[in-house]
């Protein structure tokens, strides 16, 4: 059987860096979702006060196999 494959478009936060954004997104799609194969990044911003980020954000795609029960 051919394997099916669907993709969560998700934005992760971070007050950190943004690969920790990327990694809240990934941890937090994990909770609920099985057979993560993947992650895309496409967008990286930020919220700035006074000069500062202070949040930094990462949309991403995270792609899952999805699974058939007979």
């Amino acid at each position: 059987m051919a394997q099916v494959v669907k993709i969560l478009e998700l934005v992760g936060e971070s007050p950190k860096n943004w690969q920790d954004a990327v990694e809240s997104a990934v941890h937090e799609a994990a909770r609920s979702v099985d057979h993560i194969t993947g992650v895309e990044v496409y967008n990286l911003t930020g919220n700035v006060e006074n000069g500062q980020i202070v949040e930094y954000k990462a949309n991403v795609k995270v792609a899952f196999l999805v699974e058939y029960h007979r």
